[in-house]
Order: C-alpha cells, then structure tokens, then sequence
C-alpha cells in the first residue's frame, strides 16, 4: 500500500501545491488548515508522514510536533517542518522539539519530496517501492516500463499513472471521481465516463487470451485492483 502523508497547512496554494505534487508521486494524501484537528486525523489513520507548517492559526506547528512527541502511539511518526523563520536558532528549535527534518520557505518541491522519499525508505521501505508487482504483473517507476509476464504492456502515461495508483493500494476501491481528482488532477475537468474509458483500455492492454483480469469493477462504487490477483 503507499504511503500515507498528512499535510498540514493553512495557506491555502501551499496546500493545494503539496497535495497535487505528493498524489502525483503516488502517496495518499490529507490535509487540514488547522493545528486543533491533526490529533484527530491521526486517530482515524496512522500517517506513514506529517508535512507540519510552524505557523498554523491557533495552536502552533511546534506544539502539535511536541504533543505528538509526547504519546507514546505517535512519539515515531517522521515530521517534516514548513516555516518562513530561517535563523539557525529557530531550526534548531524546531529540530529539538522532534521534528525529523526542516525547510525553510519558499521551499523547492522536488527537494521535498526527495527529502520525503528519503525518510520513508528509513521507516517505511516498502511505501516507496520502485517496483510494484503483483502475480505476473510488474510495473518500474523509473522506467515506467509495465510487463506481463514475458510480454511489455504499452501503456498510455495516464493508463500507467491509473494502474501504478490501483496497484499502490490493492483491495480498495475507488470512485470515479477519487480516480478523476488522483490520476488527472483537482484542476482539470473531466467528465467521470472517461475513467471508464481508460479504465477499458487499461484491462485490453493488460488481458490477453484467457488471462485473468486484475482490475475488478465494484457496481456503483468504482474500481479497485484486485487483491487476490496472483494468488489463484
């Protein structure tokens, strides 16, 4: 399964920038403008992550850091802290307070999401897989090279980006629109039959002959891979 990130972020492009760049790396993403909410969101899902802004209305980033800090239950989850305060006292005030890493803003993104890979593979090798691999089928994010057995699957960037996100997270489904906001982005309208279509074109891609299907249809709730592929 991928890994899940908590953003938490009350400037609202910064979110949105967080957001649109992690789910495009694969990894399942929340987010919350406010300080008060985080121990909840952590209660209902465990973050493989938290990407913590310092200054958050109300309660600050530092204190949600140092109350997580202090529950034996999240004492471990990897925090990556977001400020606009560069002086040396205030990371290392930042760093002594528990969070694993620091930047400064404006912050470069591909620096933070190597940072983030950095951290995930330490805890949470398997979240940051270059491969995925399920039964007969292999797909290479560094490649972007997918095969079925002995035979290349060709595959069109947005069909590789869909299967790489149902593969991520085998078993569970998604709606059309969980797929359209993931695959094609918050900013792009399109209509929810085109996932159908992709979705079409990725199982003739990927069956062949008397092959099994992995992608399993959920009648009125989405699409999901299926989690038994492999395992007939």
């Amino acid at each position: 399964m991928s890994a899940s990130i908590l953003v938490v972020e009350d400037e609202e492009p910064i979110q949105i920038l967080l957001s649109y760049n992690l789910e495009s790396e694969g990894y399942r993403v929340r987010h919350t403008a406010e300080g008060e909410e985080v121990a909840g969101l952590v209660a209902d899902e465990r973050p493989d992550l938290i990407v913590l802004d310092w200054m958050l209305p109300g309660i600050s980033g530092i204190e949600v850091c140092r109350l997580l800090r202090a529950k034996p239950e999240t004492r471990d989850i990897p925090i990556i802290m977001l400020t606009a305060r560069s002086e040396e006292a205030e990371r290392v005030r930042g760093l002594a307070t528990g969070a694993d890493d620091y930047m400064v803003k404006p912050f470069s993104v591909p620096e933070l999401l190597a940072r983030i890979r950095t951290i995930l593979r330490r805890v949470n090798p398997d979240a940051v897989a270059d491969q995925l691999k399920a039964g007969d089928l292999s797909l290479d994010r560094k490649t972007r090279r997918v095969t079925r057995a002995t035979r290349d699957v060709n595959l069109s960037p947005t069909e590789f980006k869909l299967l790489e996100h149902l593969m991520r997270n085998p078993g569970r489904v998604y709606s059309r629109a969980q797929l359209l906001d993931t695959v094609w982005g918050h900013d792009v309208y399109v209509d929810e039959r085109t996932v159908d279509v992709h979705v079409g074109r990725l199982r003739k891609s990927l069956s062949r002959g008397r092959e099994v299907d992995p992608i399993r249809t959920v009648r009125g709730m989405g699409y999901s891979f299926d989690e038994r592929f492999g395992r007939h």
